[in-house]
């Protein structure tokens, strides 16, 4: 497919994704490319669009649930939470999920950005009572590259969890202990007379933060078992002193 963006601008990280099966924004990509010099305006809100089109298509695959009025911020939180964005070698690492979760919050507050940008000026916002500020080509690409590394990012993940071979993949199992840790800090949901724990809302809705504070909690009760037996092991000295 030639380059649509008379400047040369290319969205490389959704093309990826384009042709890794997501042909449904095709329409929307080339038209970004061509608006960030052409119409710098339009841009935010193809950003947007893009963004927002993306996460549904992931949360749909994956048979999780969202309302068609859910703003972006929260279909990318709703993402992250469903994706394993770390290799299984790297699961269960505190640091490098902290560190993941930090670029991540990054990427969602540079995002934001675009949904603020898009709110000031974006050329097919919602009516304000004054003219909006013109934003040039510059600003354009910036929300473009923001909504590009979220798109190829996001898609690339949830493409190769879908099929990473089983021997490859770290199946998310529940923890007793640790459930009945998250149950005693949070009171038991219902709705419509349905009961719900907390750890079968957060293992079920929310499989990565459960995988991330399950892995804390092991670490944590393992540093309290050694410093037992160190205590244990220093007070049996003294006695044989």
């Amino acid at each position: 497919m030639p380059e649509t963006a008379a400047q040369g601008f290319v969205m490389h990280g959704a093309r990826g994704a384009i042709a890794s099966g997501l042909e449904h924004i095709s329409a929307h990509v080339e038209a970004l490319e061509s608006a960030v010099h052409e119409n710098p305006a339009l841009a935010f809100d193809l950003s947007k669009t893009v963004i927002e089109s993306v996460c549904k298509t992931i949360l749909a695959d994956r048979s999780i649930a969202y309302a068609n009025d859910d703003n972006m911020p929260k279909l990318i939180k709703s993402v992250q939470n469903s994706l394993p964005f770390l290799p299984s070698s790297e699961s269960a690492s505190i640091e490098a999920r902290n560190s993941l979760r930090q670029t991540l919050g990054g990427l969602s507050a540079a995002v934001q950005g675009v949904c603020e940008l898009r709110n000031a000026c974006g050329f097919a916002s919602h009516g304000s009572e004054g003219p909006r500020p013109r934003l040039e080509a510059v600003q354009a690409i910036l929300a473009a590259e923001a909504a590009d590394a979220i798109i190829g990012f996001f898609y690339s993940v949830h493409q190769q969890d879908r099929t990473l071979p089983l021997s490859e993949t770290v199946a998310l199992q529940s923890d007793m202990e640790f459930d009945d840790y998250i149950d005693d800090l949070h009171p038991r949901v219902e709705i419509m007379g349905e009961d719900f724990t907390a750890s079968r809302i957060l293992f079920e809705l929310a499989p990565e933060p459960y995988r991330l504070y399950l892995a804390g909690f092991k670490q944590e009760k393992e540093a309290e078992e050694k410093a037992a037996e160190i205590a244990m092991d220093t007070a049996g000295e003294a006695g044989n002193a």
